[in-house]
């Protein structure tokens, strides 16, 4: 119990000090802890509920969130998660990794690309809305990430949403994808309930911790300290899967 308070306090730090989604930080950590990547997954998507739905009430009274537009995309993460559990059954755990590390590896080359921003805001169909959400769920809960860092660049770059609004709509994105991943990795009886509603809790208390400490440190800083952890996380990932 105490070591699943302590592991949740710090995904919460690592994701309020780094503003990035706790499944980035809780699948390399349980993996190293000796989980299997499933068992990680599973425990990821119920932490994701926790932190999104508070993430996005504090959000939404800060006048951050464009409910209507997130809400289209949303509905199609709901869809395009439902398929992920089924998804991942088709997946050997080292596939898996190897799908993970993809991921962190993108995630790091993102973080030397500046996402321009227009003035402007587009004018976007709901057709084209949902279907940003479909592929992105299915993707993002097979593997048990929140999917806003991919979700922010599109956003911004091809919607010419305003970054902040875009960061608060993808983690507004991850309560549908979460909520439905959780009822297709529970469906393939992959969710480890007990753990992920601790480290979920716990990671709650970790954010405000985190969101305090960003305050301290110039952007910078914080930048390459987020480059350390993917590079991390992407060695670690090689070292497990390939040596």
């Amino acid at each position: 119990m105490l070591e699943l308070i302590l592991l949740g306090s710090i995904v919460g730090i690592l994701s309020g000090f780094f503003g990035i989604g706790g499944g980035t930080i809780l699948v390399p950590l349980l993996l190293v802890l000796g989980y299997e990547i499933k068992d990680a997954i599973g425990i990821s998507v119920v932490q994701m509920v926790f932190s999104s739905i508070f993430g996005s009430y504090l959000n939404n009274k800060k006048g951050n969130l464009d409910i209507p537009m997130v809400l289209i995309i949303g509905l199609g993460g709901f869809l395009g998660a439902l398929l992920s559990g089924y998804i991942a059954s088709y997946f050997t755990a080292k596939s898996l990794e190897v799908l993970f590390l993809s991921f962190a590896i993108f995630a790091l080359i993102r973080l030397f690309f500046k996402t321009k921003e227009h003035r402007d805001q587009r004018e976007v169909k709901s057709l084209t809305l949902f279907s940003i959400g479909v592929p992105l769920g299915a993707l993002s809960m097979t593997i048990g990430v929140g999917g806003s860092i991919i979700l922010v660049p599109i956003l911004v770059g091809f919607l010419h949403v305003p970054l902040k609004k875009a960061i608060s709509s993808g983690l507004f994105f991850v309560v549908f994808s979460s909520i439905s991943g959780l009822i297709s990795h529970s469906l393939e009886g992959d969710v480890e309930y007990k753990s992920g509603i601790i480290i979920g809790m716990a990671s709650l208390i970790g954010v405000y911790v985190g969101i305090m400490l960003k305050d301290t440190v110039c952007s910078n800083l914080q930048k390459n300290l987020l480059v350390a952890f993917y590079l991390a996380v992407v060695v670690y990932l090689i070292q497990r899967i390939f040596i």
